[in-house]
């Protein structure tokens, strides 16, 4: 494994926004508001580890992941052991059932820690969201890894390098984020422009 190994978490951060990432990897930095809370009390059975045959089928819970290959290391929700020994993960999400990148980028991370972990070739896994109490099924796809792989390469380089993103240019996403009052999206972003106007306007004078 690589020196300084980055949490499977981080990668769905990153996806989500970069800020978000360096805010809780880099600075240890987290709040809760009504959506965090919803997702802990959506993992309440997860985060048992409880483990056991269910119709068959042998699953784990919170099961401890890891990749030294890439460089990474982090938890399961639950993993299912089909009747091949082939890994098929299961994320679970609080939230509506919709596609969104972000949760699918973190179910690939690991699907390529399982896949080094036991030998097998994970085909997909599935996105199981609480509200709903119904499963995406989410394909492990070459253009999916590949994203993935690349996402791990920034992360990797973001911690590295202890710098601090911007924020993003979605006021959707900073209003659902916990880290919002932490972050001052609005502030930064004012500040950022405020400094642009002074670039320009040095500019023109020297012209």
């Amino acid at each position: 494994m690589t020196n300084h190994p980055i949490m499977l978490s981080a990668l769905q951060h990153y996806s989500y926004c970069p800020r978000q990432c360096a805010l809780i990897h880099q600075e240890q930095t987290f709040e809760d508001n009504v959506f965090t809370i919803r997702g802990h009390l959506a993992h309440e059975r997860v985060d048992s580890g409880e483990s056991g045959m269910e119709y068959g089928v042998r699953v784990e819970r919170a099961l401890p992941l890891f990749s030294e290959r890439y460089g990474l290391v982090g938890k399961a929700d639950v993993v299912e052991f089909l009747e091949d020994g082939t890994p098929y993960p299961v994320e679970y999400k609080q939230g509506k059932r919709q596609q969104k990148l972000h949760d699918e980028v973190q179910l690939a991370a690991q699907a390529l820690c399982l896949e080094e972990m036991t030998g097998k070739t994970v085909p997909e896994g599935a996105i199981f969201q609480h509200k709903s109490r119904r499963r995406r099924v989410v394909p492990i796809t070459p253009v999916l890894r590949e994203h993935t792989l690349h996402l791990i390469t920034q992360v990797r380089a973001l911690l590295e390098s202890g710098a601090m993103p911007a924020p993003v240019d979605d006021s959707s996403l900073c209003q659902a984020c916990s880290l919002a009052e932490v972050c001052q999206p609005e502030l930064v972003g004012q500040q950022q422009r405020i400094q642009r106007l002074q670039a320009q306007l040095f500019d023109v004078e020297e012209d």
